[in-house]
């Protein structure tokens, strides 16, 4: 009843007691069968042939056919780097050095772009497993697509220009609208407005500028009659009620984020809640136990098991040990059989790795750390890095800076040292500044400088 339990939830049915699992295979397929995440998000056999073999071996309840929300940004006209172990990142911006508004002939088509790659194995897949799967259509969202068109300044907008801000975001839910009108018609029983940059911005700003369009694209999708999935990346803890308002089925969270607490919330609105296994530290480099462990633990945080779904906090890493997938699939749909096989297990752990923090008071200039989770993949910590290269030029004077990457094993010992428990967070001078907030040009350089001439009133230049 793999389907039917997905439906039940995001019609907010009662299971009694059974969970589904949906892993977030978007690269990943692509080493279950040797080939990298650019031939499988460009070639629709070998990502046929790979998303065949996520559904044989991870027994999932629902699915996404792909996973990379560059796909939309590229149509409009930019420039992507692609990597062999990650979707590809945006890397030119069309309105970056001066605002504007795509053309509505710009919208896509069957035959837009990489398009016809997703529509033709979203239609194999639904005629092969579709009656027993749901297939996740996953689309980018509009402050995610708009950030793409506009850059980093697009943060300084919502404070300088709301206007503009609004009609941008208002264009790209229009855009959206037509992605899921496409995937819709390919048969995907659910789709999911992937936004990462939600969590850095303020509950307050979304409701003022990103309330209308999102929930223009939610009301499309209902009138259609697909269900939905409003998925967003790092710490939405506090943007949880906003985006509820906007009234999709579903929330799917990361591991940033509470899911009791999530949950909470959530329940009042009648709201589907999927996540949060973590991405790294349990399904990347943990053992098998770590995962059945984490999925366990999951489970047993949440009182209420109606509305919800088991899921990555994301796009699975390419690396994940097939072994771990499974051992998660196994833990949400036989957990008696796994609290058996973890009953005296402890876990893993980081504690064994030796890193040195920084003596930032005897540093010259100020010290800029960046903790991501992954500066290629997640467009939240994409932007927060290029916050600070885009500036470079002007404080190389006063500031250097490092990016940390939470899918290194010395980076994670780093971030827990640290005692940071958001990522991605932005450390200047050894204090957490920026915590998934992404800052504006101007707010940045006046932060760094400021720390700058404190130092030198200080007397330590």
């Amino acid at each position: 009843m793999s389907k039917e339990l997905i439906m039940s939830v995001l019609n907010h049915e009662d299971t009694c007691g059974q969970i589904p699992w949906v892993p977030f295979a978007g690269v990943h397929a692509g080493k279950l069968k040797g080939f990298s995440g650019k031939e499988i998000l460009t070639d629709a056999n070998k990502l046929i042939t790979c998303l065949r073999e996520v559904h044989k071996l991870y027994e999932p309840d629902g699915m996404p056919i792909v996973f990379d929300l560059q796909l939309e940004a590229e149509i409009l006209g930019c420039d992507l780097l692609w990597a062999d172990y990650n979707p590809p990142s945006v890397v030119s911006h069309l309105f970056d050095k001066e605002k504007g508004i795509p053309c509505k002939c710009k919208f896509p088509t069957p035959e837009s772009g990489r398009i016809p790659v997703v529509l033709e194995a979203m239609r194999v897949l639904k005629e092969e497993i579709g009656s027993t799967t749901a297939l996740y259509g996953l689309i980018c969202g509009p402050l995610t697509l708009a950030s793409h068109l506009r850059g980093s300044d697009f943060f300084k907008d919502m404070r300088k220009d709301p206007d503009y801000v609004i009609q941008l975001a208002s264009y790209c839910a229009e855009y959206a609208q037509k992605m899921a009108e496409l995937y819709i018609n390919a048969g995907m029983d659910v789709i999911a407005v992937v936004d990462p940059l939600v969590s850095q911005i303020s509950p307050k700003v979304f409701a003022k500028l990103f309330h209308e369009p999102f929930k223009a694209v939610f009301d499309y999708i209902r009138m259609k009659n697909v269900k939905s999935s409003f998925f967003v990346c790092g710490n939405a803890s506090y943007q949880i009620e906003v985006m509820c308002k906007t009234q999709p089925d579903g929330i799917a969270i990361d591991e940033n984020v509470d899911m009791a607490a999530a949950k909470l919330i959530t329940d009042q609105y009648n709201i589907a809640l999927s996540g949060n296994i973590p991405l790294t530290t349990t399904m990347l480099f943990g053992t098998q136990q770590d995962n059945m462990k984490g999925v366990l633990d999951l489970l047993d945080s949440i009182e209420n098991k109606r509305n919800f779904i088991i899921s990555p906090g994301c796009d699975m890493p390419y690396d994940v040990p097939l072994e771990n997938a499974v051992a998660c699939a196994m833990a949400t749909h036989r957990p008696d059989d796994a609290r058996t096989m973890v009953a005296n297990y402890s876990g893993s752990s980081f504690d064994d790795i030796n890193v040195e923090i920084p003596d930032y008071k005897a540093m010259d200039k100020v010290y800029i750390e960046l903790f991501t989770l992954d500066p290629e993949q997640c467009a939240a910590c994409t932007y927060m890095v290029k916050s600070v290269v885009d500036i470079y030029d002007e404080i190389k004077e006063m500031a250097d800076y490092v990016v940390y990457k939470y899918f290194i094993k010395e980076d994670i010992a780093r971030t827990a040292k640290m005692g940071l428990k958001n990522l991605p967070t932005m450390c200047i001078d050894g204090e957490s500044v920026y915590i998934s907030i992404i800052p504006d040009r101007d707010e940045l350089t006046a932060e760094i400088t400021k720390r700058y001439q404190n130092k030198q009133q200080k007397g330590c230049i």
